[in-house]
C-alpha cells in the first residue's frame, strides 16, 4: 500500500502512448483522440513501430527513443508485448504506466504475474492489467475509453469495473456533476483500491469518494486504506453479488456469515456508506456534490402536493429516518400563506394554485425554523403556477439563507417534470435535485455521518478488568492439533472457555452405559437433571443423528438414552469415530432468550463475530448481525442492536430484560479470545441463555488448525482490523523528572499533535521534513496519526501532568515486514532531556520484537545531533545517492543490540 509516484501518474507533464493508432475503432486511436480532444497541456508522444506519423504527431519506434522521459506510459499493444514495454519504461525510469491491454488468462505465466514481478522488482507504479483509464479533469487529463467529457469537480471515482465507471462518467456529463479524478483499475497487479484510496483521500480538491467494489485480494489494506479515508471525507461504495452463494461452514455461525454480509460488517467497521445499487449511488453522488456534510437527522418537507408530501414521508420512516417538527413560531408565521385546510404538522403544504413568491417565502421560513436540519423541497407540475418561477423563487430562498447562515442548512429539491430550463436553475445554485431519491440522497448523508462517528472507535487489544489465563486457553488448543485432530471435544472446549472465564455448563464423559450412570448419578444430585449427547469429534450437528437427548431426571433414563443413542448413532455413521457420550447439567432459566455468537473465519477478511437468535432453528429464522473483531463494549453493543432479537432482550409482560450488557461482555471476550488464539478457526456457543442474572452457554463447538502466519504485536494476523496495541503502552521519567507516557498514537490526536507543533522551531520542522512547512493543515496531521498499527509504529511521548505531546517517534513498515523507516521530532523546548534517545531505543525495541531485519531513515548531512545519536546507536551513515545534502542511516537488525542499545541513560553526543 502506497502512493508513491502516484502524483506524478495522475498529475503528469508528459505522457507517452504507446500502441497509438491511426484505423478508425481501434484502442489505440480512441486513447489517443480522448486525450487530444481532453486538452492535455503537457507534452504527447506516441509510440508504434509500424508508423511514421499517427494523426500529425511523430512515431517513436520505443520508448527510449522519446527525448525526454514521460511521467506516464499508456501501453495499449498486444499482450505478447507488454512486459518488455513496461520494462523498457522502468529502465528509462518513467514512474508510472497504464496497462490497457486485457488478460484473460490466469496463471503463473499470465500478464498479471507479469507486471507484479516487475513492479516488486523494480521502482515503477503499474496501472492494470485491463486497466480502462485514469482520468484527471483538472489537469485535463483522460487517459480512458470514456464516451463522454468530464468536467472537473470534487468527487473522486475508483473502480474495479470499467461499465461503472463509463456509466458514472455519462451520468456526470448528463448532471453537469464534475469530478476530482476517475480511475478504473482492472486487474491491479500493482496500484490497489488501497492505494488510491490513500491517494485520494489526501487530495485537497477531493471532498468524496465514490468507490465500486467486486472482489478484495488484501483485506488488510483495504480496511487501513478504507478507514483512514473515512476519517477525513465521504468514501461511498456499491458492491455487486449481493445474493452470491455462500461458503457451507462446520458451525451455524459460519453458515450465517455470507461472503456479502461479510463485506457489509467490512465496509460499516471502515466507516464507509454503502448503498445497495448503482441508482443509489447517483443519489448519494448527487448529494455529496453540491452539499456539504451536516450534523442532524430531521427533514423538514415543503410541497404544493399533499399526496406527494405523505408519500415523501413513508420513504423517509422506510428508510428510518427522522421527520421534523415545526415549531410553533414557524407554524404561526406560515398560516398566512397557507390554505386554512394545512393541519400545522409535516409537510408544509401550499395551495396547488400558489404562487412563486408563496412557495420562496414557505421556505425561507422553514429554513429559518431551528426545528429542523434540512428541507426536501418538492413541487408537482399543475397548469395553475409555473414550476419554472417556482424553482427560481426557491432557488432564492436558499441564496437568502446561505448569505444569512455561517452553517446553512442543505436543501434537497424534487421537481416533477422538470425541463432542462429548470435542471439549469438547481444546477446552478448547487442544489442536489431529483426525479426521485431525493429522500435516499438526505438518508445517505445522514448514514455517512453516523457511520464516520462509529469509525473513530479503536478498540484496545485487550479490555480493561479482564485477565483471560491465555497460557491455559492455549495449552488446550495446541494439543488439540498435535493429535490430529480438527474439532475440541466437549471437555477441552470447556476447559477453553473457562480460561475466558465465560460460563458453560460443564461436561464429563462416559464411554458407556454404565459409566454414564455414574455420572449422572453425581449431575443429577447436583442440578436435579442432565443432558447425554454423543462424543464424537466426527459428528458436527449432533441433533440430526439423534445424537441429543434434554432433560433426563432419572438414573435409569440416563443409561437407557446412552445405549440407545450409541447403536442409532454405529448405524447411521458407521464411520465415525465415537468415544462414548457426555454428560451435561441440564440448565433451566424459564425466562432466557436463546441466542447464537461465536466466531467464523472468512476468506478475505479473517475472523468475523457474528451474533443472532440461536436454537435448533437458527439459520432457518436468520436473524443475525456480523462485525469484525476487534470489539469493545460499545461496538458489541451496536452488533446486538443490529437484530431483531434486541427487542426479546428487553423486558415485555412480566419478563424482565435480559442483561445485556452481560451478552456484550460474551461477545467482547470471544473477540479476545480471536485475537489471542488464532488457531481457533470457528468457534460456535448455541444456544447462549441470556437472561436477567447474566448469560449461560449450554452447548459450543470449536474448530481448531495450525496458526498461518506470524503473529504480530500480540494480536491474530488474520484480522482484517488491527487492533489499538495497548500492550505497547509504557511509563519513563525525563531528566528533569517530568513523567511520560509512551504510547501508540490514536485517530483522536490531531488536536494534540497541533498545539505540539507550536512548540517546534521552524528550523527543526525544516530538518524532520526537509522542507519548511506553512500549515499544519487537517489533511497534513491525517496523514501522521491515521495509521495502520498492524504495518506502523508511532509512539506519542505525552506529559503525564499536562497531557501535552512531547515528542513522536515514527516506523513505517513495508508489506513484507521485514523493512522500516523511521523519523524522530521533539518539541525545540526539550532538547537534551534524554527523550530523544528513549524514543529512538524503544522503536528498536519494538523492531527486534516483531522481527524487523532493517531500519533505515533519512537525516540531512546538516543534523548533526541526529546523526551523532545514529552513530551511537549503531547506526552505519553513508551518502544518500539519491537525495544531494542526505545522509541514508542503517541499524542491521539481525545482529545483536550494540552496547548503546543497553545503556540506561546514556549521553548523546
Amino acid at each position: 500500500m502506497s502512493t508513491r509516484h502516484l502524483d506524478r501518474a495522475l498529475h503528469p507533464r508528459s505522457l507517452a502512448l504507446f500502441g497509438a493508432s491511426d484505423r478508425p475503432g481501434s484502442t489505440g486511436r480512441a486513447v489517443l483522440d480522448n486525450i487530444v480532444s481532453a486538452g492535455f497541456p503537457g507534452l504527447l508522444h506516441v509510440v508504434n513501430p509500424r508508423y511514421e506519423e499517427i494523426a500529425g504527431r511523430k512515431s517513436f519506434k520505443a520508448l527510449r527513443d522519446i527525448p525526454e522521459r514521460p511521467d506516464l506510459v499508456i501501453v495499449v499493444a498486444p499482450k505478447d508485448m507488454v512486459a518488455a514495454i513496461v520494462n523498457e519504461a522502468a529502465d528509462i525510469s518513467v514512474p508510472a504506466v497504464i496497462v490497457m491491454t486485457d488478460d484473460p488468462t490466469p496463471g503463473a505465466d499470465s500478464l498479471f504475474e507479469q507486471l507484479r514481478s516487475i513492479a516488486r522488482r523494480r521502482d515503477i507504479r503499474i496501472f492494470g492489467p485491463n486497466c480502462h483509464g485514469l482520468i484527471a479533469p483538472r489537469v485535463k487529463l483522460n487517459a480512458s475509453l470514456s464516451a463522454q467529457p468530464v468536467l472537473p469537480g470534487d468527487l473522486a471515482v475508483i473502480s474495479q469495473s470499467a461499465a461503472v465507471m463509463g456509466a458514472i462518467v455519462a451520468w456526470g456529463h448528463t448532471r453537469q456533476v464534475g469530478f476530482s479524478g476517475m480511475a478504473s483499475l482492472g486487474h491491479m497487479a500493482d496500484v490497489s483500491i488501497d492505494d488510491m484510496l490513500d491517494f485520494y483521500a489526501l487530495d485537497p480538491v477531493t471532498r468524496a469518494i465514490l468507490l465500486y467494489v467486486e472482489t478484495l485480494e488484501d483485506s488488510k489494506g483495504f480496511m487501513s486504506a478504507a478507514r483512514a479515508a473515512s476519517r477525513v471525507k465521504p468514501v461511498i461504495v456499491v458492491r455487486s453479488g449481493r445474493h452470491e452463494a455462500s461458503r457451507r461452514a462446520g458451525t451455524h455461525a459460519g453458515n450465517l456469515a455470507t461472503t456479502d454480509e461479510v463485506y457489509d460488517a467490512a465496509f460499516r467497521r471502515a466507516g464507509l456508506l454503502r448503498v445497495p445499487d448503482i441508482d443509489s449511488l447517483f443519489d448519494a453522488a448527487e448529494a455529496l456534490g453540491r452539499v456539504k456534510p451536516f450534523n442532524g437527522d430531521r427533514l423538514a418537507i415543503v410541497t404544493n402536493g399533499r399526496g406527494v408530501g405523505y408519500l415523501a414521508i413513508d420513504q423517509l420512516l422506510d428508510l428510518h429516518g427522522k421527520l421534523a417538527e415545526i415549531s410553533p413560531a414557524t407554524r404561526d408565521a406560515l398560516k398566512p400563506i397557507l390554505p386554512a385546510s394545512w393541519s400545522g404538522s409535516a409537510p408544509v403544504e401550499l395551495a396547488g394554485d400558489g404562487g412563486a413568491d408563496d412557495y420562496g417565502q414557505a421556505l425561507s421560513l422553514v429554513l429559518q425554523d431551528k426545528a429542523n436540519d434540512a428541507v426536501l423541497a418538492m413541487h408537482s407540475p399543475n397548469v395553475l403556477s409555473s414550476s419554472e418561477e417556482t424553482a427560481r423563487a426557491a432557488v432564492e430562498a436558499v441564496k437568502k439563507h446561505r448569505r444569512a447562515s455561517i452553517n446553512a442548512k442543505p436543501v434537497f429539491a424534487v421537481w416533477y417534470g422538470a425541463d432542462e430550463a429548470i435542471n439549469h436553475v438547481f444546477e446552478e445554485a448547487r442544489i442536489p435535485h431529483y426525479e426521485r431519491g431525493a429522500v435516499a440522497g438526505f438518508m445517505h448523508m445522514v448514514n455517512w455521518r453516523q457511520a464516520r462517528e462509529a469509525l473513530m472507535a479503536a478498540p484496545p487489544s485487550m479490555p480493561v478488568d479482564f485477565a483471560p489465563d491465555t497460557s491455559k486457553a492455549r495449552a488446550v488448543v495446541q494439543q488439540a492439533i498435535a493429535r490430529g485432530n480438527s474439532w475440541l471435544a466437549p471437555v477441552e472446549i470447556s476447559a477453553l472457555l473457562e480460561a475466558y472465564d465465560i460460563p458453560i455448563a460443564p461436561a464429563r464423559l462416559a464411554r458407556s452405559p454404565e459409566e454414564a450412570a455414574e455420572v449422572a448419578r453425581l449431575v443429577l444430585g447436583r442440578y436435579g437433571g442432565c443432558v447425554v449427547k454423543i462424543m464424537s469429534r466426527d459428528i458436527i450437528h449432533k441433533s440430526d443423528l439423534g445424537g441429543v437427548v434434554l432433560d433426563l431426571r432419572t438414573v435409569e433414563q440416563v443409561v437407557e438414552a446412552t445405549r440407545k443413542m450409541l447403536e442409532r448413532v454405529a448405524i447411521e455413521a458407521p464411520h465415525a469415530q465415537v468415544d462414548g457420550v457426555t454428560i451435561h447439567p441440564m440448565v433451566r432459566r424459564p425466562n432466557a432468550r436463546e441466542l447464537v455468537m461465536g466466531v467464523t473465519d472468512d476468506p478475505t477478511f479473517g475472523p468475523v463475530i457474528v451474533f443472532g437468535r440461536g436454537g435448533k432453528a437458527v439459520e432457518v429464522i436468520n436473524d443475525k448481525a456480523l462485525a469484525l473483531p476487534p470489539l469493545d463494549l460499545s461496538l458489541a453493543r451496536g452488533l446486538i442492536e443490529q437484530t431483531r432479537v434486541v427487542r426479546a432482550l428487553r423486558d415485555y409482560r412480566d419478563i424482565p430484560a435480559a442483561d445485556i450488557d452481560a451478552v456484550a461482555l460474551l461477545l467482547v471476550k470471544l473477540s479476545q479470545l480471536s485475537a489471542d488464539i488464532p488457531e481457533v478457526r470457528e468457534l460456535e456457543l448455541n444456544p447462549v441463555l441470556a437472561d436477567s442474572d447474566g448469560v449461560v452457554v449450554v452447548d459450543a463447538r470449536a474448530l481448531v488448525a495450525p496458526s498461518e502466519g506470524r503473529v504480530l504485536s500480540g494480536c491474530n494476523p488474520r484480522f482484517a482490523v488491527s487492533p489499538y496495541p495497548k500492550a505497547q503502552e509504557r511509563r519513563t521519567t525525563l531528566k528533569n523528572g517530568t513523567p511520560v507516557q509512551l504510547r501508540p498514537v490514536r485517530p483522536e490526536d490531531e488536536e494534540m499533535y497541533k498545539v505540539f507543533f507550536t512548540h517546534v522551531s521552524p528550523e527543526d520542522i525544516r530538518l524532520r521534513f526537509f522542507a519548511p512547512v506553512k500549515e499544519f493543515s487537517h489533511a497534513f496531521i491525517a496523514r501522521l496519526i491515521q495509521i495502520d498499527y498492524a504495518r506502523s509504529f508511532v509512539c506519542v511521548a505525552v506529559d503525564e501532568n499536562t497531557g501535552l505531546m512531547l515528542g513522536v517517534v515514527r516506523l513505517m513498515l513495508d508489506a513484507d515486514h521485514e523493512h522500516g523507516e523511521y523519523a524522530v521530532l521533539l518539541r525545540s523546548d526539550l532538547k537534551g532531556q534524554g527523550l530523544g534517545w528513549k524514543l529512538m531505543k524503544y522503536m528498536i525495541e519494538f523492531a527486534r520484537a516483531e522481527g524487523i531485519k532493517t531500519v533505515e531513515g533519512q537525516v540531512l548531512s546538516e543534523n548533526q545531533p541526529m546523526l551523532s545519536m545514529n552513530q551511537a546507536l549503531g547506526f552505519t551513515i553513508q551518502d544518500d545517492p539519491g537525495e544531494h545534502g542526505v545522509k541514508k542511516v542503517v541499524l542491521d537488525l539481525t545482529q545483536p543490540p550494540t552496547e548503546a542499545e543497553t545503556r540506561v541513560n546514556p549521553e548523546a553526543k
